[in-house]
């Protein structure tokens, strides 16, 4: 079992029967518990779980318990195997040397642990979980964008954020979005939308990584017209009219089986 499914599987794991305990957890994955014990600080960095004492709980409690957790934790899980093998797809687009945004999403918290693995990355973001995830590869160079703090997604936003990404310019952008339908791509959020908007300004090539369920969908905020992007990166082929406009507008689509 790679260590990727295997992250998958203890948030699956999580996701069935609540909190485990590392023994429990390294009896049920044929690991042994210090490998467990890694793979929770890694995930718990990440914000796919939550580490405790001796073991770990899930996000988004088990649906007979009471849901507390906040609409970022609720998207972590959604559609996960999914944007999870999209992000793996996406990480392979990129090599040693490159320089890339990303902004702040579920999806490229998957995207982050992928790209984890690529030596010699400058990356610039505004989201600590993706920078802390990253920094398990001491070859990559990190900058963290400050600025008023979202706790719900757990990212930098506002105009100091928008300010410092101007200090900088990147050979790519990689965005997740809410929304892209046969004529932009869009996002929910007014904020989230402007440091996507800023971060385009200041790079060369810009993708998109959107699970089968943000196609032919529409968000409140337009982000970019559809012939802004280079490369989309999805799990299913996206639905005739859209996969139109795509070829239309030039867009590389790269399908994750």
């Amino acid at each position: 079992m790679s260590p990727t499914d295997r992250w998958d599987r203890i948030v699956a794991l999580l996701g069935q029967g609540g909190g485990m305990s590392v023994e429990a957890l390294a009896e049920a994955l044929a690991v042994s518990r210090e490998t467990v014990r890694r793979d929770l600080a890694r995930l718990d960095a990440a914000g796919r779980l939550r580490k405790i004492h001796g073991g770990a709980r899930p996000l988004v409690a088990p649906a007979t318990a009471s849901n507390k957790e906040g609409p970022f934790a609720q998207r972590m899980m959604q559609n996960a195997e999914a944007k999870h093998r999209l992000a793996r797809a996406a990480a392979a687009l990129f090599a040693r040397g490159d320089s890339l945004f990303i902004d702040t999403g579920s999806t490229t918290v998957a995207f982050a642990e992928a790209l984890a693995r690529i030596d010699g990355l400058v990356v610039v973001t505004n989201a600590p979980r993706i920078a802390a995830t990253l920094s398990a590869n001491a070859s990559q160079s990190l900058f963290l964008i400050g600025g008023a703090y979202g706790a719900d997604a757990g990212e930098s936003l506002g105009p100091l954020a928008l300010e410092q990404i101007g200090k900088f310019r990147a050979r790519h952008v990689v965005l997740t979005v809410g929304a892209l339908d046969a004529a932009c791509i869009m996002d929910f959020d007014l904020q989230e939308a402007e440091v996507a908007k800023a971060m385009i300004e200041r790079a060369d090539r810009l993708t998109v990584l959107a699970d089968h369920s943000k196609l032919d969908c529409r968000a409140v905020f337009e982000v970019a017209p559809l012939s802004a992007l280079d490369t989309l990166v999805t799990d299913a082929p996206p639905p005739p009219a859209i996969a139109q406009a795509l070829a239309d507008a030039g867009v590389a689509v790269v399908v994750a089986r």
